[in-house]
């Protein structure tokens, strides 16, 4: 991307020779390869702040490990010297290093399962950029606790008080789709949000019922009209009452309305992820 940028700079020094217009498009062009360099490099900075912590914490799980194994192969060699040690107690002792052993294994297993989990959500954000772009301030695309976050503004996705979606979002939604086809066992969850100014009309109760359709409508188009199995997918509506702005602003109200496509693996997934780690 950095050689992209600077394979630009020749060009702007042929002022003489380049037209206005053309200076202007090939300088917007560097500043949105600027913007795309500089938030991939923040993304991959995180990533690699968590994955320090993550070897942090396991190396001191590998210490406690360790002081624990020393303490059992001690009691081990002391086993035959304890005169007094009953049938029972031995029998107890034994169990224990093989708790002891069980848990090592089940934590190296959860360690493995988890840096695979981190993977794929790394190389699924990759692909939702790449194909969603990230230049669009009515979409944003996050990542928390492992979970991947498509968020849509309603005013890109829907009318005012409407849950018909816009055949412009229609675009953006077969992005997304293709990524999701391309990664059959994740999850999907769509949440609607809305602000907190009471909505009524038609068949619509109220906000709950508002966000609800229009989770429902994003559902339904990716299953009928770009194939995502229904099974991998759920429609919830969460009304007003998960806000990410202050409802007392218009800017902070438009925030709050808005759409989640949550991109997760599902609980059977990541439990096999485990039970494969065990099996080796």
């Amino acid at each position: 991307m950095r050689y992209i940028i600077l394979a630009l700079f020749p060009i702007m020094l042929l002022g003489s020779c380049v037209s206005n217009k053309k200076f202007n498009e090939l300088d917007a062009k560097r500043a949105s390869l600027q913007d795309l360099y500089e938030k991939s490099s923040s993304d991959l900075t995180r990533t690699q702040r968590d994955l320090l912590a993550c070897q942090s914490e396991n190396r001191q799980k590998d210490k406690d490990l360790e002081h624990l194994r020393a303490m059992n192969e001690k009691l081990t060699h002391n086993l035959g010297e304890m005169a007094m040690l009953t049938r029972k107690e031995a029998e107890n002792l034994q169990r224990s290093l093989e708790n002891i052993q069980e848990k090592d294994l089940q934590i190296n297993a959860l360690h493995q399962a988890l840096t695979r989990k981190d993977s794929i959500t790394i190389a699924l954000v990759t692909s939702l950029k790449g194909a969603v772009g990230v230049d669009d301030e009515d979409i944003t695309i996050s990542v928390d606790k492992g979970v991947v976050f498509v968020s849509i503004s309603d005013k890109f996705l829907f009318r005012s008080g409407s849950y018909q979606i816009n055949s412009r979002a229609k675009e953006v939604l077969a992005k997304v789709a293709k990524v999701l086809e391309s990664k059959p066992d994740l999850e999907v969850l769509i949440e609607g949000h809305t602000d907190n100014v009471s909505y009524r009309q038609g068949e619509l109760l109220d906000n709950w019922d508002l966000s609800v359709k229009r989770a429902t409508s994003l559902v339904r188009m990716l299953q009928t009209d770009f194939n995502i199995a229904p099974k991998r997918m759920t429609a919830a509506g969460r009304s007003q009452y998960v806000p990410v702005s202050d409802n007392t602003s218009a800017q902070g109200r438009s925030a709050n309305r808005r759409t989640r496509i949550i991109i997760m693996p599902g609980i059977d997934q990541f439990f096999g992820m485990i039970e494969e780690e065990l099996k080796k």
